[in-house]
């Protein structure tokens, strides 16, 4: 039986990217992004919920990830989604749930402003496999 696990996102990422590397040598680089939903209550109120992910990229992606993003900018995530668990200083078992990313896409230009034309790269199709920024299910 077939199983799907994807996550797309669009956000403003929430912090700048944090890279370190592996024993093994590989890069690894983490940030958070949020995406927010607007919708009107039972009370007809209008409301904005907002829902944070944690980002794990990981090799190329990690390297160019950190280098480029920052905090502010909006981004395109694709990916996987991965819960892991580790026993804290504190005695008790610990869980957190990662967005492990194959795809990251750069929205806009460093330091805002994304009405201007974007240049390939700060348009940023950065994968870790062949992604096309036209082949976006959206534009």
């Amino acid at each position: 039986m077939a199983s799907l696990n994807k996550v797309m996102i669009i956000g403003n990422v929430g912090t700048d990217p944090e890279m370190r590397f592996t024993a093994g040598g590989d890069a690894v680089t983490t940030f958070r992004i949020a995406a927010s939903r607007n919708y009107t209550s039972r009370d007809g109120e209008r409301r904005e919920e907002t829902e944070w992910f944690s980002v794990v990229t990981w090799r190329k992606l990690a390297e160019t990830c950190s280098q480029y993003l920052q905090k502010g900018r909006r981004a395109y995530v694709e990916g996987r989604l991965q819960t892991r668990s580790w026993d804290g200083n504190d005695g008790q078992r610990h869980w957190r749930t990662e967005v492990i990313a194959e795809t990251v896409l750069f929205l806009d230009r460093a330091g805002g402003g994304d009405s201007a034309p974007m240049d390939d790269f700060a348009a940023g199709a950065v994968a870790g496999g062949e992604t096309d920024v036209d082949d976006l299910p959206f534009e």
